[in-house]
């Protein structure tokens, strides 16, 4: 072997937008003529893409909600996802895109359980790579991915623990007590070209010439093997963020047979790792704490930080919401011990994606799980419910509602209803007062662009899908 090797990743996803009460998406006007933004995105991006078979030549991850969202509006695009994934290019996504460095142990767990078992169930075999949501990670992360049978992830260069990092290979990162997963590293500066840089990416042949050319010819590592280079970027760039980019990632991985050799070639990322001559990656260490959005670690989901001009109002949103997820689980935990056979509500709840996906239903799901003679039907409409309010939970730290710089942002106000939902669902059946508390945490936050404070940004999300707001039986 001695060309230089090229492959693209494709990071698919979108923020959930479905309406915890209804499951549907509401009307966006902003994304006009479409009816929402996921049908927009799907018409620039996701079916072109699929159509044109650059989901057979890349590699590439489908957020988990994205999916259940094509499952149901756009099931051709989604088939082309699926047969597509049967080639082994593909990746799972933690489910809910939560900053799993920022979540609980058993959160992670769920989250990763989750995006396993929706990939297995929507293409029918078990993924052997995992992308993390911003690609945030600490060892405890990779360690768990290594526990559930995750071989690789992809993460950017400045995650590396050395900074000077050569990305031209895989790497093997040690993870004690024999475990070890590996890690590939994108080209940053080609990335960053295909993402931010609209003239570098009008003309495939002058980018593979100019741009991928020079990194991969007429070079070899140390120990003479040929240099790898791997593009990774949101997929959304391709046809939704640059216009007719799908056409420009589509001649960059399938070139005209006509046209003159580039010296190098298009390969699949599961080729580069499983490389028979390359089996003993060397070892690296990582940059705990870290993304490939925030260089800041990643202080953009959690406190302060340069990425927002005034991110004051992150600390106080997480703190609120992780103080409601205590409730509930408490509420959990003390309820389903009261429940016939005591079941186990974690496991149960790691299970639970198999209703969210629709490989089952949830009255078999309980009754697999609840089956003491002395269960009631009472007993079965709680078991529910609290599944339903942990998935919510789950949901309420997907990332988005923390990346922009303002709290009454769409996305933030989209977990705020799940928050919402979850705390409703317990309160009504536990007889708890979560939602207040969550009230009163949530006006010590305040938009920096209208200075409404979180209580009323709160309202505002109930009242975008209908939703009354809370009304304080104390203070009646």
């Amino acid at each position: 072997m001695s060309r230089g090797r090229l492959a693209i990743h494709g990071h698919f996803y979108q923020p959930s937008r479905i309406d915890p009460w209804t499951g549907l998406v509401p009307a966006e006007p902003s994304a006009a003529p479409f009816h929402d933004w996921n049908a927009r995105v799907d018409a620039e991006c996701y079916r072109p893409n699929a159509e044109r078979g650059n989901l057979v030549e890349m590699s590439w991850d489908l957020g988990p909600t994205l999916g259940g969202w094509l499952s149901r509006e756009d099931p051709t695009t989604l088939a082309h996802f699926a047969a597509a994934a049967a080639g082994g290019n593909a990746m799972a996504q933690a489910f809910h895109h939560t900053i799993l460095p920022l979540a609980s142990a058993a959160d992670r767990r769920t989250e990763v359980r989750w995006g396993l078992r929706e990939f297995e169930i929507r293409f029918g075999l078990r993924a052997r790579g995992l992308w993390l949501p911003e690609t945030a990670v600490d060892m405890v992360t990779l360690r768990l991915l290594a526990d559930e049978g995750i071989d690789y992830t992809i993460l950017a260069p400045w995650q590396a623990a050395d900074m000077g990092v050569d990305t031209r290979r895989p790497y093997r990162v040690d993870l004690g007590s024999g475990r070890s997963i590996t890690v590939v590293f994108f080209d940053s500066g080609l990335s960053a070209a295909a993402s931010f840089e609209p003239e570098a990416t009008s003309d495939a042949d002058r980018f593979a010439r100019e741009r991928v050319a020079p990194r991969l010819i007429g070079t070899t590592m140390a120990d003479g093997r040929p240099p790898f280079a791997l593009i990774a970027t949101d997929g959304e760039l391709y046809g939704h963020h640059q216009q007719f980019r799908d056409l420009f990632v589509q001649r960059l991985l399938v070139p005209d047979p006509a046209s003159p050799d580039r010296g190098f070639d298009v390969v699949a990322l599961t080729d580069v790792i499983d490389d028979p001559s390359d089996v003993n990656h060397p070892t690296v260490g990582i940059a705990e704490r870290t993304s490939w959005s925030c260089h800041h670690g990643i202080a953009r989901w959690w406190a302060e930080c340069p990425d927002a001009i005034d991110g004051r109002w992150k600390g106080p949103l997480r703190a609120a919401l992780e103080r409601l997820a205590g409730g509930i689980d408490l509420a959990t935990e003390t309820t389903f011990a009261r429940l016939p056979g005591g079941p186990d509500p974690w496991a149960a709840r790691d299970a639970w994606v198999d209703v969210i996906v629709g490989a089952t239903d949830a009255d078999t799901f309980v009754s697999e799980r609840l089956t003491s003679p002395a269960a009631t039907d009472a007993d079965r409409s709680c078991f529910i419910a609290f599944m339903e309010a942990q998935r919510w939970r789950l949901a309420m730290f997907a990332s988005d509602g923390w990346f922009w710089d303002d709290p009454v942002r769409t996305e933030t106000r989209q977990v705020l209803r799940a928050a919402a939902r979850a705390a409703r669902l317990v309160d009504e059946i536990a007889g708890t007062n979560l939602e207040r508390r969550l009230v009163a945490d949530l006006a010590l936050l305040t938009s920096p662009s209208t200075g409404e404070d979180g209580a009323a940004i709160y309202r505002i999300a109930l009242a975008d899908v209908g939703q009354p707001a809370f009304l304080d039986p104390a203070a009646a």
